[in-house]
């Protein structure tokens, strides 16, 4: 508990937490209502994976000059401006919802530039967190920071899909364009923070320099290509829409507390981790958590009751969480801090291959083979990608403590 009375004593991390919060819960409520108005309009959970690729497309085009971006320039000020460009996005989603719609491509289309502004906040927004503790307390605010992305994942789907049962699409997007504002005006409250300047050479090669340097540390490549694997087969999460209207039958409100359930999990394992972070047998850790979700999205694929699927969903998110911190910590304490912007953005990438990428997966094999068998098949090939990375990488299963590598 000191180490967070620590923490919170500094001005510049709470206010990165300032910022993080609303940003992190507007993107959460909006993405149930996305999900439920496409669903609804369409009743295709196909439509539910082109949410996923209309964002992972522009995040796969700007996200590694993102990353030299925030090597470059002030990351607070990134973080601002892609916040900002994320509350216009919210205001287009009124304007249309507002207007009414009869289609989903506008919806596709105001995830596009959405896409962008994640792209480009994502490894500036990983990057400016070392430059705000000290190297001691950093795996407490990794902790810390991953409770609060958890906290949002629990109460931000409940909060949007009660909103949307009640008021609708147009009041649910209206609430997130606030809840940017408030995290723009954060960013714009946080001191810069001391930073190495790199990447100034505007060259490919200057922008390359990222995954050059993963490529040459195997620990940090598997750790990273590990999460890329596992979760674009295990994406249930993506196709929550259509087992609440379809399979489970809970309406809005249930979708709500479906997609925090992953939250739930995570949260609990991240308050742990926050009190006790992981110091030794790291590597193990990280594969038990990729096998543990695995196994999870196989229970949920196969589950027709609805606190049975809350539990599988739960126990995934806590799962993910160890891998998540594992290879956070991996990624950022290998890497120097004037190429952190860089590596970040190819830890990004990664993710957001696995999330959106993963998301359009999901959606197109429920399209061919049906919700269930989709997941099932998603979660079997998850625990057959963990198997085959510990054969490819003994330096990361062997992993023990950071401090050695």
């Amino acid at each position: 508990m000191t180490t967070l009375r620590t923490l919170f004593r500094q001005r510049p991390f709470t206010l990165y937490l300032a910022t993080r919060l609303p940003a992190l819960l507007a993107a959460q409520v909006q993405t149930v209502a996305v999900g439920a108005q496409v669903y609804a309009l369409t009743h295709n959970p196909l439509d539910l994976g082109l949410v996923g690729l209309s964002q992972f497309l522009p995040f796969l085009a700007c996200v590694l000059p993102a990353g030299q971006m925030a090597d470059r320039f002030d990351r607070r000020l990134i973080i601002a401006a892609c916040l900002l460009l994320e509350c216009l996005c919210s205001i287009a989603l009124v304007w249309f919802s507002a207007v009414g719609l009869t289609s989903a491509w506008p919806i596709f289309a105001v995830m596009v530039p959405f896409g962008v502004a994640r792209a480009l906040m994502s490894p500036a927004s990983q990057a400016i967190l070392p430059n705000l503790v000290e190297r001691d307390q950093f795996a407490s605010a990794v902790g810390l920071n991953s409770s609060l992305w958890q906290f949002t994942t629990i109460v931000g789907p409940a909060i949007g899909g009660y909103l949307y049962a009640g008021f609708g699409p147009t009041f649910v997007y209206a609430i997130t364009a606030g809840l940017m504002l408030l995290g723009l005006a954060a960013a714009l409250a946080m001191p810069t923070a001391p930073q190495q300047r790199g990447g100034h050479d505007s060259t490919l090669r200057a922008v390359m320099e990222g995954l050059s340097f993963v490529w040459r540390r195997r620990p940090v490549l598997g750790a990273i290509s590990l999460d890329l694997f596992a979760v674009l087969f295990g994406g249930a999460v993506a196709l929550l829409p259509a087992y609440a209207a379809d399979v489970l039958t809970v309406g809005a409100q249930g979708l709500g507390w479906l997609r925090a359930a992953p939250g739930m999990g995570a949260a609990v394992m991240g308050v742990c981790l926050t009190l006790r972070p992981i110091r030794r047998h790291a590597g193990f850790a990280m594969f038990g958590g990729v096998i543990v979700f695995g196994l999870a999205t196989v229970v949920f694929g196969l589950s027709r009751n609805f606190a049975m699927s809350l539990a599988a969903l739960a126990v995934l998110g806590a799962a993910d969480m160890v891998s998540v911190f594992v290879r956070h910590l991996l990624v950022q304490l290998e890497t120097p801090d004037a190429m952190r912007g860089r590596v970040g953005a190819v830890s990004s990438m990664f993710i957001g291959a696995s999330n959106e990428l993963g998301e359009f997966e999901s959606g197109l094999t429920a399209a061919w083979w049906g919700l269930a068998p989709a997941v099932v098949i998603g979660g079997v090939m998850t625990l057959l990608v963990a198997a085959v990375w510990m054969a490819l990488f003994p330096p990361l299963r062997r992993l023990d403590r950071f401090s050695e590598h």
